[in-house]
């Protein structure tokens, strides 16, 4: 019997070592290898371009930053031509840039972060529950950390006539991805977790439009666009544009269909290549403007208000991709929706560098492309690539672990077969 514990003590000795090893590598990238190990700007979108030919991607605008300045642009298309005037869907990169709003509001002292949402509504209520929905503020709708559990994910509508007004979206989406019910309410207690919520921004998109007494597009138009220059951007679907839409495709290379959206602040912006970018100015360290943000609310974004598994997460509409010195973050969003459009923005205050993908046609090419520029920059697996990773992760403990209990329960086996001789 003394002989099994120190087996079993062993075994569960040497698991937990592989599990934490297995952990951390793939947090801190000690075997992870990048489509590309070269940092400088131009050989970097060189290497996009090469890594475009192996699979297959409908259209792409890439730009790189370095030391403040726009180092390369690059293009890509299975069609029609795709240039910095393209208007892209951007799909969840909508959150990252209508926080911007909802902080103008905070700014302006039209919204308080930290009072209750229901405090600003009327047209619509959040359904009762088992928590205090008073608790559901707008820094934690920000964040994430509001204890929604829709999980949406909006699918759109592919004809304009479907769309559904915001109250009753946010009763029930008809455009849920599928999976999910599309019924947005409080299914955890608010503050205590980090659970990625559309519909947590759908809700801050009618509370804009409640305290600003305009549509969300006007506002936006009026209140962060202007003031940015960013004249071929909009939330909602703007005929004018037709002619400069990026084409649509599925994964296979088939053309898909454009699709519209109630959902507008977490999945309807559209823009382009040289609008996004006047977003990187605007959040550039050395810019002392103060539209539509002062200096004081353009850092509150990037401080941390969520966390999972221990580290960083989620600040108020951002994501902290990885840690860097003098408690900074790479900061940005990205986006993912079907049909296939993924986009990426990633911006580095510490280095004053970035990046901005935009793409259809793949599920991850963009997101896999900005992460690996952050690797090739820091040096580390920022937050997006590691959940990427997770699966493989996981798979991996699975079958050390196996491998280990097998060869320990072997050696006890042939220990006790020379000791009986």
């Amino acid at each position: 019997m003394k002989r099994f514990f120190k087996y079993f003590a062993l075994a569960i000795v040497s698991m937990a070592i592989y599990t934490v090893v297995v952990f951390l590598g793939t947090d801190k990238g000690w075997w992870y290898t990048p489509f590309t190990q070269k940092k400088a700007p131009i050989q970097f979108v060189a290497s996009v371009q090469e890594e475009l030919q192996k699979e297959f991607v409908g259209n792409m605008a890439i730009t790189v930053f370095e030391n403040g300045k726009l180092a390369e642009e690059s293009f890509y298309s299975n069609g029609k031509e795709v240039d910095r005037n393209t208007v892209f869907q951007v799909a969840s990169l909508s959150k990252f840039v209508s926080a911007i709003g909802v902080m103008r509001l905070v700014q302006e002292g039209n919204l308080d972060l930290d009072a209750p949402a229901v405090q600003y509504l009327t047209r619509w209520q959040l359904p009762e529950s088992d928590f205090d929905n008073n608790e559901v503020t707008i820094r934690r709708l920000l964040s994430h950390t509001a204890g929604l559990t829709d999980g949406l994910g909006y699918a759109g509508f592919k004809n304009p006539d479907n769309i559904q007004s915001l109250e009753a979206s946010l009763t029930n989406a008809k455009d849920a991805d599928p999976g999910h019910d599309g019924v947005l309410k409080v299914g955890i207690a608010p503050g205590n977790e980090w659970r990625y919520s559309g519909g947590g921004f759908t809700l801050l998109q009618l509370i804009v439009e409640e305290v600003s007494g305009q549509t969300f597009d006007a506002f936006m138009k009026a209140e962060v666009f202007e003031p940015l220059q960013m004249k071929s951007s909009f939330y909602q679907w703007d005929e004018r544009f037709r002619e400069s839409l990026s084409e649509f495709y599925e994964s296979d290379g088939s053309k898909a269909q454009h699709r519209y959206y109630t959902a507008q602040a977490a999945s309807a912006l559209y823009t382009t290549l040289a609008d996004i970018e006047k977003l990187f100015f605007f959040l550039d360290k050395d810019n002392g403007s103060q539209e539509p943000l002062t200096p004081e609310f353009k850092r509150m974004m990037r401080l941390v208000e969520a966390e999972t598994l221990g580290a960083p997460i989620y600040g108020l509409g951002t994501f902290l991709f990885t840690e860097l010195e003098e408690g900074e973050f790479i900061i940005g969003h990205d986006g993912k929706n079907n049909p296939p459009i993924n986009t990426a923005f990633r911006y580095n205050p510490v280095a004053n560098s970035g990046i901005i993908i935009l793409t259809t046609g793949s599920p991850d090419f963009a997101t896999r492309i900005a992460s690996d520029w952050v690797f090739v920059q820091t040096g580390k697996i920022d937050a997006l690539l590691f959940v990427m990773q997770q699966e493989r992760m996981i798979r991996t403990m699975i079958i050390g672990l196996g491998i280990i209990l097998i060869l320990l329960i072997a050696i006890g086996l042939i220990r006790r077969v020379k000791n009986n001789r």
